[in-house]
């Protein structure tokens, strides 16, 4: 049996994910935790603590501070260093976001990880851009390539970061793994039409809700719910009278606003990483027709051609999205044809069964592989 450890961000939405019974929604945070299980993996989590002892806070706050002042990028250090000895005893260990992968990758780097780290990469580009020294560059290339998958699910983010790693002197395995919806829980069903006429959601930085209220005051006939953080929802005020805007809804009552919605809206700026990704695949297997911004994130690799089963807007441009989101507002035949091929395309190429076949062999190959020492910074 392969074991595998998991390496979480330390989040209240992960810990609720985490203490909710089997099969429940909210374990869909869980990057493929419980049906890694179902196939046989031994899998453990780093979440099992209530916190770090004082020890890996004063460490990992140390080693944070240096690495920052350094010129480097930190993390949550304090998390990692309390998991650590657990995560030695795996055979393989899986990072499932940058806040914990670069501890990993740097401890990994050190000797102090030692069993095989996949890494998987969300947004990772932009904070290579922050680092400060070419030592710092060197350093963290070295680190990547120490790795023994870097996995982004942008296919745009894994060609960013193979050129960045090689033009700082290293190659590291990056593998584009595309994301995945569970189309058996995001399945459309009676109260498809009950509920508002545009419903944006997304909690991440880069979405462009701005540009949704700028297009709404334009739209004062359409209701529209942003579904989003109350720091997103403090960026929007004063909304317009046709414009609702709710916080930190639970995993059940978000996918009821994307369920009732007419249209699904997902503006994003434009980035390496984001296209609103999950939500996007979420509304396409509930057949809901969709206008989304063709970021360079799922411009390739999720089978998305506008027209067909979606509308994709360029970045930015508030009056194509407008024109986009009352097209298929008014035309209902479209949008209702829309939607079922938004669903046939998940089903065929983007359920969550898929992605975790291409999770577990990166996992497997991983534990495989004999380990090879980093090249020197």
């Amino acid at each position: 049996m392969t074991s595998v450890f998991f390496l979480f961000r330390d989040s209240p939405e992960r810990r609720r994910a985490l203490a909710s019974p089997p099969a429940s929604p909210e374990r869909y945070a869980l990057a493929g935790l419980d049906q890694l299980r179902g196939r046989g993996f031994d899998a453990s989590h780093n979440l099992e603590r209530a916190h770090p002892p004082a020890w890996a806070r004063l460490a990992g706050g140390s080693l944070k501070w240096a690495l920052e002042r350094a010129g480097g990028y930190g993390g949550d250090f304090a998390t990692v260093l309390a998991s650590l000895r657990r995560a030695n005893r795996a055979d393989v260990v899986f990072s499932t976001v940058d806040t914990v992968g670069i501890p990993a990758m740097l401890l990994g780097r050190a000797g102090r990880l030692r069993p095989p780290l996949v890494y998987v990469a969300i947004g990772l580009p932009e904070r290579l851009e922050r680092l400060r020294t070419e030592r710092m560059r060197r350093l963290y290339a070295s680190a990547l390539a120490s790795c023994a998958a870097v996995i982004a699910y942008s296919e745009h983010e894994a060609e960013v970061l193979r050129e960045w790693v090689e033009r700082h002197g290293a190659r590291a395995r990056v593998e584009f793994v595309p994301y995945g919806v569970d189309v058996d829980r995001f399945r459309p069903g009676a109260e498809e039409l009950d509920g508002d006429d545009v419903v944006a959601v997304g909690a991440d930085p880069h979405r462009d809700f701005v540009l949704l209220v700028a297009a709404a005051r334009r739209m004062p006939e359409t209701s529209f719910r942003i579904v989003t953080t109350a720091d997103h929802a403090r960026a929007l005020t004063p909304l317009p009278s046709n414009v609702a805007v709710e916080v930190d809804l639970p995993f059940e009552d978000m996918r009821a606003r994307l369920s009732s919605a007419r249209v699904v809206a997902l503006p994003v700026r434009e980035n390496s990483y984001s296209g609103a990704t999950t939500v996007l695949l979420q509304a396409m297997a509930l057949a809901k027709p969709i206008v989304v911004t063709r970021t360079r994130a799922i411009a390739t690799g999720y089978g998305l051609v506008d027209g067909e089963n979606c509308r994709l807007v360029a970045p930015g441009d508030d009056e194509a999205f407008e024109r986009a989101l009352a097209g298929l507002l008014r035309d209902v035949e479209q949008a209702r044809a829309l939607g079922a091929t938004a669903r046939a395309t998940v089903e065929r190429d983007l359920g969550w069964e898929r992605y975790v076949e291409r999770l577990q062999e990166a996992l497997l190959a991983a534990a495989a592989a004999p380990i090879v020492p980093a090249p020197p910074a």
